[in-house]
């Protein structure tokens, strides 16, 4: 073989090795929603995932608006939604296909009774949704407790999923928020406070155990995916934290948990959710004047603003996470 035929097999093998360290994902959700008149929108927006690069991509939640009842055809049409995909697809639960159908503009629906029924249906078995599927790695069996929550990983980077959603995590703070607009009994608000305790240190569990799965394969990454906005945006507009606010209470013992987890990570860490429906990236942790360098904060976007986020993943990359957000034209 020739000097020169040698040098040009040798740069080709490195543009391979080079291309094989990077591949790119989507991020979307808390669309489509019926009182925005988001459905027409939908088609133009799985057309531009489906044509796009990515490898998979990640719903974080509110498969439906918050005011609209939780009836069983939201889930189908969601499953349906999500089956127009060519590429895998991971969903996390939202708050307005759960937590917050006990509403009466809701339903007036046992929040938990919806909850069961989402995860018989949303996690028909061990697989992603979309036209090509991939395997999961749940934390429950199918149909039980948190088979909701799930993690996989790809090319030197982990990835979890868990439910997590808006609302203060599910959390009741006292009579007045119980009945606030509510069909809620009191019995019904106990069995939901007791449902947040049990699920909370089940997804600390879970979190816990990616990061221990990323630093055990060395990955360069983890990427951890839930539906709620935790308080993160609150102190940057006002004197006072107010994501200490009881409202945010449901989410404390989590946070805190993440934050011990990535002091110990030597990678990066994407932290992503929804809920507030704006596109935005940014470090929220430990707070507006402290840094915690390796933690990165995605928020997608969501109803009205019917886009998506494309992530480009380079592990030679000190930084690993490259985010695109992508406009989707109506």
């Amino acid at each position: 073989m020739s000097t020169r035929l040698l040098a040009g097999v040798l740069l080709a093998l490195s543009v391979t090795c080079a291309q094989a360290q990077t591949f790119s994902f989507g991020l979307w959700g808390d669309m489509p929603y019926q009182k925005a008149g988001d459905g027409p929108k939908i088609p133009a927006l799985l057309k531009s995932i489906n044509q796009s690069d990515i490898v998979f991509s990640i719903y974080d939640g509110d498969i439906k608006d918050g005011s609209s009842p939780c009836t069983d055809d939201i889930y189908a049409s969601a499953l349906a939604m999500f089956g127009e995909l060519k590429k895998p697809v991971i969903y996390a639960p939202g708050d307005n296909e759960w937590t917050d159908c006990h509403r009466t503009n809701n339903g007036g629906y046992d929040a938990l009774e919806r909850l069961g029924y989402l995860r018989k249906t949303m996690f028909p078995n061990a697989n992603s949704l979309g036209k090509r599927q991939m395997p999961l790695i749940h934390q429950g069996q199918a149909g039980d407790k948190f088979v909701e929550n799930t993690r996989f990983s790809h090319r030197g980077i982990v990835f979890v999923t868990l439910n997590m959603p808006g609302s203060n995590n599910n959390k009741i703070l006292d009579e007045k928020d119980c009945t606030h607009k509510s069909a809620r009994t009191a019995a019904q608000c106990e069995a939901s406070n007791a449902e947040y305790l049990e699920r909370d240190a089940a997804n600390v569990r879970w979190m816990q155990q990616a990061f221990a799965a990323a630093k055990n394969s060395k990955a360069r990454g983890l990427v951890l995916v839930f539906q709620a906005d935790p308080g993160f945006d609150l102190p940057e507009t006002a004197d006072k934290d107010e994501s200490q606010s009881p409202r945010f209470s449901g989410y404390r013992n989590f946070i805190s948990n993440v934050i011990t987890e990535t002091e110990q990570f030597p990678g990066q860490v994407l932290l992503v959710h929804g809920d507030t429906h704006f596109f935005k990236m940014d470090k929220p942790l430990y707070s507006p004047s402290k840094l915690l360098a390796n933690l990165t904060r995605l928020q997608t976007f969501g109803s009205p603003l019917i886009h998506w986020v494309r992530v480009t993943v380079d592990t030679k990359n000190a930084n690993v996470f490259t985010v695109q957000p992508v406009i989707v034209k109506q």
